[in-house]
């Protein structure tokens, strides 16, 4: 089948909300190869305008915080309310084989089992950030497939609430019960991107535990900063086990989205995480045309060599590789 013919079949399949073919495209745009690369935005390119119209959800924690009980149990929720979700979930690579367990559809197997659900595992392929390369083409394949919730689940390393926060309209934290030692490890950065921070697991005997460490979360918040929006995090306690808590959490990011729209935030975040991603696709593709360069691995080996003999230093030998695309200076 052509190309062009291919990528319509794709999009009109998408737009019908067919899973197998949601989930093909994202191979596509996964995969290193260039041609198979090229199908994938050629796909997306003409979904274009039935993007943008879920809710995105990112939730981050560390491992074995129960996010994938908790998404499930919030995803299904969201499906007796007449929604369809879709479910990124981002594994970790391993560093020596580059695999990874993508073990979220076993986790979240009723949900998996739902016609409105998708459920999409990833390799981190080790990219920083706790999220696959191409989890926001993902997400747009996702959208245009007509799901109205969309919830990018992290390996909760790294930089991830960064990376998460700049996908997603709603950023959560989720926690361990258990107060102290929690309070001390949990970096500002997480404080300062989180709308939400929820205390998982509170139930039986940890609920004490859970609801002491959502006091002590709620001081530690109250002496940050509001968000230009006039937004302030809220520390909640669920349980992905009983449900407790699940309702009131989307609650919360309902009530965030109307403030968000409301003050013209909403629309603002957007349009920056698009020019964000412009950018980082931008440099992607300039380092990867100056490393294919004529000559360039070469000269970058010499270089390395030299700086490691102490024959040279490493600003003097970035200058003289970031010499080749230097033009000749402007004329006054």
């Amino acid at each position: 089948m052509p190309g062009a013919d291919r990528a319509g079949d794709f999009r009109a399949r998408i737009r019908r909300g067919e899973r197998r073919a949601i989930a093909r495209a994202i191979t596509l745009v996964e995969s290193a190869r260039a041609d198979r690369q090229a199908l994938g935005r050629e796909i997306l390119d003409g979904l274009a305008a039935q993007t943008g119209g879920a809710l995105r959800v990112g939730l981050s924690g560390p491992p074995g915080v129960g996010k994938s009980s908790f998404i499930e149990a919030l995803g299904l929720r969201l499906i007796e309310a007449g929604n369809r979700v879709a479910v990124l979930a981002v594994d970790p690579s391993s560093p020596v084989s580059g695999g990874s367990i993508l073990g979220d559809k076993t986790r979240m197997e009723r949900l998996a089992r739902s016609e409105r659900a998708f459920i999409r595992p990833s390799p981190s392929g080790g990219v920083l950030g706790g999220v696959a390369h191409r989890t926001r083409e993902a997400l747009l394949l996702c959208e245009a497939a007509g799901f109205q919730v969309v919830i990018v689940e992290t390996v909760g390393i790294g930089q991830s609430e960064a990376a998460v926060r700049s996908m997603v309209d709603f950023f959560a934290v989720l926690l361990q019960p258990g107060a102290g030692d929690e309070l001390q490890g949990l970096k500002k950065g997480a404080l300062e991107l989180a709308d939400a921070l929820v205390v998982n697991k509170a139930d039986g005997e940890q609920q004490a535990l859970a609801l002491r460490a959502r006091a002590e979360f709620e001081r530690a918040l109250a002496l940050l900063p509001g968000r230009d929006a006039g937004w302030r995090p809220r520390v909640l306690a669920a349980s992905a086990h009983t449900g407790e808590g699940v309702a009131e959490f989307w609650q919360c990011v309902q009530e965030h989205h109307a403030a968000a729209q409301q003050s013209g935030a909403f629309a603002e975040q957007r349009r920056r995480q698009d020019r964000e991603w412009l950018w980082t696709l931008l440099r992607e593709g300039l380092e990867r045309a100056f490393l294919q360069a004529d000559g360039v691995a070469e000269q970058i080996a010499r270089l390395e060599a030299a700086v490691a003999a102490r024959q040279t230093t490493p600003a003097a030998a970035a200058a003289e590789l970031l010499a080749r695309v230097d033009g000749p200076p402007a004329r006054r």
